[in-house]
């Protein structure tokens, strides 16, 4: 069965699937509102690794993943309907990364705007997405 344009994946699939994506929301909004003061000091080795941008790649990876896997497990929508969604969410997340920097630029007192932060936040919704194309959404394979 597929949906008309206009129909919301909400609608369709229920918002109780997507409690966990929206509670990781608010966990992220939490974490990107800690005051700079707050945060724990690092060693001097992890400041090296740039440990903090696999933990922004990590936190916005599970953020998009949570909101795709309810529209990829619903038979509501074709294969083709269901990458679009997680193409849209992908890029809802690059908007959400930009948007948690501007955040905490202008509101959070000792936390800065990082371009490489957002980044890492985008490679995060990125590869869920690519996840989700490659072990949910693969070609089914014919005639063999």
């Amino acid at each position: 069965m597929t949906t008309s344009n206009n129909t919301s994946p909400f609608k369709e699939i229920g918002i109780k699937k997507f409690i966990p994506g929206i509670a990781w929301f608010f966990v992220v909004l939490t974490l990107v509102c800690i005051p700079g003061y707050d945060l724990p000091k690092v060693d001097n080795w992890m400041i090296e690794i740039n440990y903090d941008k696999l933990i922004h790649v990590g936190i916005f990876a599970v953020l998009a993943f949570l909101f795709m896997y309810p529209i990829i497990r619903s038979s509501s929508f074709s294969k083709k309907e269901k990458w679009h969604y997680c193409i849209k969410l992908a890029l809802a997340t690059v908007v959400w990364g930009y948007t948690t920097e501007v955040i905490q630029k202008f509101f959070i007192p000792g936390r800065s705007y990082d371009l490489t932060d957002w980044l890492a936040d985008s490679i995060g919704g990125l590869l869920a997405m690519i996840f989700c194309k490659l072990y949910f959404l693969k070609p089914v394979k014919t005639g063999e």
